[in-house]
């Protein structure tokens, strides 16, 4: 399959997807709080997701059972909610939203901290962050794909932590996922190029020791190896002419989001 460039119309639904996906991150990011499962997270999630008129693209995905993945700790991606995981104070969770609205799909993660956690967690997350940022910050028509990888991992390492290999990025449109495969490491000048037009989702998964990953006996929940705390921030993202577009721009968050790691564009 190509990889689709969009244009006009298409591009508006897919900002409108974006813009769903990211209002219902935000909705659940006022309501985190210890005690709080992560079951009561995909509900709100559903709640919200038909609010905004849109359905959630995760629920039956290859049989995901679940409207949205919570990755709490140690665990890289794909957590599936429970009702008996709850949140506790010094956790960090990432909360991962895709939403279709109008036949195209907007994708949007962050990483949340629950009260009062550790100088590591602190790390990780802020580092994951800026991670994703620095991949966004060099996509632009005629740029190589390898670039964004190259940009994540020379920041990861800097700071002392690792990129996730085996899980990436993806394009994104009228379905969830797309081609291109975005790595999040990479060399500088390598890959395809990038045109004006595709859409791809930067989401690197960011970990406090070593990359290495495991996928539990539910054959989805991605977890460290090494039991490492692992943080993501995702966006969707459209490259343009001048440079790029976020899809996924976070609202303005009410100041009662009780993590330092609240979302930022």
């Amino acid at each position: 399959m190509g990889i689709p460039l969009l244009k006009g119309r298409e591009i508006d639904r897919l900002r409108a997807a974006g813009r769903a996906a990211a209002g219902t991150l935000a909705y659940v990011a006022a309501r985190l709080a210890p005690g709080v499962s992560t079951a009561d997270i995909d509900a709100w999630v559903r709640e919200d997701t038909a609010r905004r008129g849109g359905k959630p693209s995760q629920l039956g995905y290859h049989g995901f059972p679940a409207t949205v993945c919570t990755s709490r700790n140690h665990v890289v991606c794909h957590g599936i909610p429970r009702a008996d995981e709850r949140l506790q104070p010094g956790d960090i969770i990432n909360v991962d939203v895709t939403t279709c609205l109008d036949g195209f799909h907007g994708d949007t993660s962050a990483t949340f901290l629950i009260g009062e956690v550790s100088a590591e967690a602190r790390h990780v997350v802020d580092v994951a962050r800026r991670c994703r940022d620095a991949g966004v910050a060099v996509v632009r028509h005629g740029a190589k794909l390898g670039d964004i990888g190259a940009a994540i991992e020379e920041l990861a390492r800097a700071e002392g932590c690792s990129v996730v290999r085996e899980f990436g990025g993806h394009g994104i449109g009228h379905q969830m996922h797309l081609p291109p495969h975005v790595s999040h490491v990479g060399k500088r000048g390598t890959g395809i190029t990038l045109r004006s037009g595709m859409v791809i989702t930067i989401e690197p998964m960011v970990n406090l020791g070593r990359p290495d990953v495991r996928v539990l006996p539910d054959k989805w929940t991605v977890v460290t190896e090494d039991g490492s705390l692992s943080a993501q921030f995702e966006h969707t993202v459209l490259v343009t002419r001048e440079g790029c577009e976020v899809l996924t721009p976070y609202p303005e968050m009410p100041s009662t989001v009780l993590a330092v790691a609240t979302p930022s564009s």
